[in-house]
């Protein structure tokens, strides 16, 4: 079973707790030291992801040099201001990667091992595009 906690610290600010003892700081905007519990979910979305697609490029032999994913999102105008769609840009690099393995990394990730995905996957229209860039040479 999975679990969490948040602690409320003061003002708008809160600090949330994982399993594993891990934690983050989320606030309000107007707070400022934290993040916005919303784009919280944007995060982990995108994080559930990247576990599934460096694993799975590594058993494929495609190991990543860097992957970086950047989410955008559109809300409801009105509250709850609920997410309806939602898009991850993936940016992988590595020697040689090839555009089916990412592809297909991807995919899988999306539709069979994200639990976050999974989750949101009845509410918000989930999109994916990806690009592979060349590595920074040091």
């Amino acid at each position: 079973m999975a679990s969490a906690s948040v602690q409320w610290i003061g003002g708008q600010r809160f600090v949330g707790t994982d399993s594993t003892h891990h934690s983050v700081v989320l606030s309000t905007p107007s707070e400022g030291v934290g993040m916005k519990p919303s784009e919280m979910l944007l995060v982990a979305l995108a994080s559930c992801t990247a576990v599934d697609v460096v694993d799975i490029m590594a058993k494929k032999r495609q190991p990543l040099d860097s992957l970086r994913i950047e989410v955008s999102a559109e809300q409801d105008n009105d509250p709850p201001w609920t997410f309806r769609k939602i898009h991850l840009k993936y940016f992988l690099s590595g020697k040689d990667l090839r555009e089916t393995a990412a592809s297909q990394a991807i995919a899988l990730s999306e539709e069979k091992y994200c639990s976050v995905a999974a989750t949101l996957r009845g509410v918000a229209e989930i999109s994916t595009s990806f690009e592979i860039v060349e590595p920074v040479l040091n």
